[in-house]
């Protein structure tokens, strides 16, 4: 990809290779050509050490790779091969592996003045992986960090976000434009976790060019819901992307939390009988697509739910119960499982109270899970 003067050329990212991954992974190839749905997730095992896990549906642990510091999102490629893990904000390391452990892992970092927010994603041919970055030495400016895959993550340059705290992005099915939700929170790693724009906040969604930076389309919240951060996404089967939000403020006055958009299409907020907002804790962590794109899930951790939506009305078709309750990926055609902080793997048909229901004795589910392709 040609860079122009959009994209602001950057410092070499380290590069490291982790021998010790293959020793884990000797049946590699093996173990993934077996057939059984296979997910991947950053975890936390019972010692309180960090690893990136690839466990099956039926909650049995295919490998394992150990991470120095606490995971977040793991990005796939387009043809299910590799994977990257991202550290959590304010993190400033990635690990990207291949699925069947044939090669050996690679660590990359942000340059300084930057870190990751926890989300990456693939360009369509799988050249190019671009990251949610917080350039913190500039007023918390929100880029995406292009890396160039097959020169061992070398971070080649970047896009701006065109917004703070750009969270989640996708990329959309025409191969080129990129949906970022930027949160709206202004963070500095001096300040650890602390938000420190609340009143100013201005989350949005913005639609951008990945080869050019420009910004396709924008839509912004109305000021009196700027306190809700728009976070995660996933799109449905016609394109239309769906969004989770986590509320600032008190639980009580949440508004709706969850919504959609696209670029020719304004936010829009679900409403449902009951106001769900509250209901969920005001915080929605992870959001999913079933495989054929005919129900979005969204998970509230702090709520121990999943609610189910149908895209095409916006009506909420039910909700399942699980406690800590946070990574969302699609199973199968009709199926999708769920992931918790409990070391808990369900799935089954949504909504439907029928699941199998596994526990991985001794791990610790982050927020997000991902079906693997191969």
């Amino acid at each position: 990809m040609a860079l122009n003067r959009r994209m602001v050329l950057t410092g070499v990212a380290s590069a490291l290779l982790l021998p010790s991954f293959l020793a884990q992974t000797s049946r590699a190839g093996e173990e993934i050509g077996r057939g059984e749905a296979l997910f991947v997730s950053s975890a936390r095992r019972g010692d309180g050490s960090y690893c990136v896990v690839i466990v099956s549906a039926s909650g049995r642990v295919v490998r394992e790779l150990a991470l120095n510091d606490r995971g977040h999102d793991v990005a796939v490629s387009p043809d299910g091969a590799l994977a990257v893990a991202f550290a959590r904000r304010p993190g400033t390391f990635a690990v990207a592996f291949d699925v069947r452990g044939v090669r050996p892992a690679v660590v990359f970092e942000t340059p300084p003045a930057r870190h990751f927010y926890g989300h990456g994603v693939f360009s369509a041919d799988g050249r190019l992986l671009y990251a949610t970055e917080n350039d913190f030495e500039r007023d918390g400016r929100g880029v995406l960090g292009v890396y160039d895959v097959a020169g061992g993550f070398h971070r080649i340059g970047e896009l701006p976000s065109h917004g703070l705290g750009p969270h989640d992005l996708l990329l959309l099915d025409d191969g080129r434009t990129i949906c970022v939700a930027n949160g709206g929170i202004e963070t500095h790693p001096d300040a650890g976790r602390s938000e420190l724009n609340l009143d100013t906040m201005r989350p949005s969604l913005v639609f951008l060019d990945s080869v050019t930076g420009d910004v396709v389309a924008e839509h912004v919240l109305p000021q009196e819901l700027n306190r809700l951060s728009l976070r995660h996404l996933c799109a449905d089967g016609s394109g239309k992307v769906w969004f989770g939000g986590q509320w600032q403020g008190a639980v009580a006055s949440s508004p709706e939390l969850i919504g959609s958009a696209g670029r020719d299409r304004p936010i829009s907020l679900v409403e449902g009988g009951e106001t769900l907002g509250a209901g969920l804790k005001g915080y929605v962590g992870s959001v999913s697509a079933s495989n054929d794109g005919r129900i979005i899930a969204a998970s509230a951790p702090k709520a121990g739910a999943v609610v189910f939506i149908d895209p095409a009305t916006g009506r909420v078709l039910g909700q399942k119960r699980l406690r800590d309750v946070c990574g969302i990926a699609p199973a199968s055609t009709t199926e999708m499982a769920l992931s918790s902080g409990d070391g808990v793997l369900m799935v089954g048909a949504p909504p439907s109270s029928d699941a199998m229901h596994s526990e991985v004795p001794g791990l610790a589910f982050d927020n997000h899970l991902r079906r693997l392709r191969a």
